[in-house]
């Protein structure tokens, strides 16, 4: 019987890597994907438990799924990834008609749990492994341009940030054999890929020990670059404690290594550093951009910004916007403290910010990076950018949209060219969040 699959991802990039291992699990147990919710045999929702208003959207969803449910009994609806891992059997019993609830590291278990949900029993497993990589499951490709992938190099994470569920959820770190790693990028750059993404909830602590010794992100980072010249290499996410000079200097070495580093700082000032537990403090996060400067200049630098974490003063704020100025990011993530059940920072400290002190804390981070995001691309102005072409603007056909090696988004008239090519392209214009631009030759 040829049953049809419906997945929605909620959360990180790590998310979306493992929707594409459980598409690539359930084709090979006879599932096809479906885009339409009316011709699911079976939906699953992969959930992000990292903030409580990406449950709440799940949550959401999970109504409009039990609509569905009422007009075709025979659909199983399932719930997967980190929010299964933190709710558990609650999932169950609840009314949203959930029969299946499946943890990050029990994707290759569903082929067994959606037979025991069809056949009336409990479907449950959010049993956390000290081994599972998935490193030998082919991911099904879920995105829609062919151009760029996900890889993931490891899963887990050690880290045990005050704030942060992503250790109870995601269990400890498991580094994946190089060997898979590389295999799976030389297969995606033969089917057409141009650009790939190492994922790690902390990359810079990926470490293999293997019959030929230990292979560091470093060396993983090196051997991805020799795969081909003409794939660029990207990685997320970096933890500023573990953020290696040898990892810098392996950028410097590859023209394919794009020059653009993900460094949270989640905070400028060093009190509410160590109250998160990050394990450095502001001048070590300094020296690290210092490094970047110096060792590749030029490199685009991203961060994590979080305001309102307990105890927060109006000092510890200013020390991280001053941060910010000073860091000069190109782009941020910025959001509001959010208290997660169980973590450090639930069991031991008061959330006592009020919620309109953050919100406006939140704004003027917020109006800072637009003004420093700005500023960022008005630089680039007049300088010429070799942009890897993603697809259409999302405003016109007329234009295409792709990415500079600084992970800055470019707009310029489509020509005739299209997704997967170099091209050159000398800015023009620019607002905060796009660089545009014009053709001059293209590169490759």
């Amino acid at each position: 019987m040829h049953r049809k699959l419906y997945i929605e991802t909620y959360g990180c990039q790590m998310n979306v890597a493992d929707s594409e291992v459980v598409v690539s699990i359930l084709q090979d147990d006879g599932f096809s994907l479906t885009g339409s919710l009316e011709e699911a045999d079976l939906i699953l929702v992969n959930t992000c438990s990292v903030r409580d208003n990406a449950e709440q959207r799940v949550w959401g969803r999970l109504d409009v799924f039990k609509q569905h449910k009422k007009k075709n009994p025979g659909m199983l609806i399932g719930v997967i990834g980190c929010m299964a891992e933190r709710l558990k059997e609650q999932l169950l019993e609840t009314d949203k008609m959930v029969e299946l609830v499946v943890g990050p590291d029990a994707y290759r278990d569903l082929p067994r749990l959606i037979g025991e949900a069809y056949s009336g029993h409990e479907a449950v497993n959010v049993l956390l492994s000290r081994e599972e990589t998935y490193a030998d499951i082919s991911p099904v490709r879920l995105d829609k341009n062919g151009v760029s992938a996900f890889v993931s190099i490891m899963r887990g994470c050690n880290n045990m940030c005050s704030y942060c569920v992503v250790p109870y959820v995601r269990g400890i770190e498991r580094s994946r054999d190089p060997a898979t790693i590389l295999g799976e990028v030389r297969a995606l750059f033969n089917r057409g890929y141009r650009e790939v993404t190492l994922l790690g909830q902390n990359v810079d602590s990926y470490s293999y020990e293997g019959k030929e010794g230990n292979t560091t992100f470093a060396d993983l980072l090196e051997l991805t670059a020799k795969v081909n010249s003409l794939l660029r290499v990207r990685f997320s996410t970096s933890h500023p404690k573990d953020m290696s000079d040898e990892v810098l200097k392996v950028m410097s070495h590859f023209d394919n290594i794009c020059k653009h580093i993900h460094l949270p700082a989640q905070s400028g000032s060093s009190r509410i550093l160590e109250l998160m537990n990050r394990k450095y403090d502001r001048e070590w996060y300094m020296n690290r951009i210092r490094a970047i400067r110096k060792i590749l200049p030029g490199c685009a630098v991203s961060t994590d910004m979080m305001t309102g974490f307990c105890t927060e003063t109006e000092e510890d704020h200013r020390e991280s916007l001053s941060l910010m100025r000073w860091a000069e990011y190109d782009f941020a993530y910025m959001f509001k403290y959010n208290e997660r059940p169980n973590t450090k920072a639930a069991r031991k400290y008061p959330d006592d910010i009020p919620e309109k002190v953050k919100t406006r804390r939140l704004n003027e981070i917020i109006e800072l990076q637009n003004k420093l995001s700005l500023e960022s691309k008005k630089k680039d102005v007049g300088k010429i950018f070799e942009v890897l072409v993603e697809g259409f603007s999302r405003k016109s056909t007329a234009y295409l949209s792709g990415r500079t090696s600084q992970n800055k988004v470019v707009v310029f008239p489509a020509g005739k060219h299209a997704p997967g090519d170099y091209v050159n392209v000398e800015i023009t214009d620019c607002t905060s969040a796009t660089l545009i631009g014009k053709t001059v030759t293209s590169s490759h």
